[in-house]
């Protein structure tokens, strides 16, 4: 792969050739920052996990070099904290058994200037290399700008390839907004019960995130319960864990599908339901 930033990387945790790596690849995850696949994607990740059939490939589109800091990583500069950040994420690669790791490397504010394609043109080099089933992304109901702009990334990269090249399935998952509030039937619902050991371990990983007072590790794991255990008020759930998506999918099936409308669409959906409950109790 030749990418437009000369400080891109791919890792590969079992050291076979990249093209090797990333043509195995049937589960792919495209996130905003280290430490978004491990949170939004785990269904992948799960799914591939100790399997020769399914790999797992992730992709970290910025250099997140600019979060938060406390504790020790108090005085990091943001190249020291990118530094940091991407050990921590080869390290959950490691963990997950990925097929790969790719490190994009692009500054948040390219990433969301809507006039300059490289990042598009990188994440669709990826996909024409890797070819997967199924891609996760972030939704596009995020209240993070930069995870917004990488799913339109993600939306744009896929829409440029041709009909029968284009993944089965395209779902937008949470990190910086959970999804309950969509209707039960408009949820992607993901079995994430199994191997909760793994999932504790690859959210633990990034503690340059954590100690900076972000108990995403405690979060993470809490969300992924309270989605299963209140999903629904009258039956017992079949799942001890579950993620919620978003489905994209329609997107990259009908080019002319405007996003915004699109998600729009659901939200309008979720008010309507909530309206006709409300006066289905209401005295005329």
């Amino acid at each position: 792969m030749k990418f437009n930033r000369e400080s891109a990387e791919i890792f590969i945790p079992d050291g076979v050739e990249a093209a090797v790596a990333l043509g195995r690849t049937s589960h792919l995850a495209i996130g905003a920052h280290p430490d978004d696949l491990e949170i939004m994607a785990i269904e992948g990740i799960l799914h591939c996990f100790g399997r020769e059939d399914a790999w797992f490939t992730g992709v970290v589109v910025t250099d997140g070099g600019s979060s938060p800091r406390a504790g020790i990583y108090r005085d990091y500069t943001d190249q020291a904290m990118r530094s940091v950040r991407f050990a921590e994420q080869k390290k959950a690669a490691v963990i997950g058994e990925y097929a790969a790791q790719v490190f994009l490397d692009y500054p948040s504010h390219t990433v969301k200037n809507a006039k300059d394609a490289t990042p598009t043109l990188d994440i669709l080099g990826l996909l024409q290399a890797a070819r997967p089933e199924v891609v996760y992304t972030h939704n596009l109901a995020d209240k993070h700008d930069t995870h917004v702009a990488v799913a339109v990334r993600v939306v744009d990269a896929i829409r440029q390839l041709p009909v029968a090249l284009r993944p089965q399935r395209l779902t937008g998952c949470e990190v910086w907004r959970s999804l309950d509030w969509m209707r039960d039937e408009d949820k992607v619902l993901m079995d994430t019960s199994a191997h909760e050991n793994i999932q504790a371990a690859l959210v633990s990983l990034f503690d340059s995130q954590i100690a900076s007072g972000k108990r995403y590790d405690l979060a993470v794991l809490g969300r992924r319960r309270a989605n299963a255990t209140f999903l629904a008020p009258r039956y017992i759930e079949a799942f001890s864990s579950a993620v919620i998506g978003m489905d994209l999918t329609p997107l990259i099936r009908d080019e002319t599908m405007d996003l915004a409308a699109y998600v729009g669409d659901y939200i309008h959906r979720f008010t309507k339901d909530v309206e006709d409950e409300i006066r289905r109790f209401t005295r005329k």
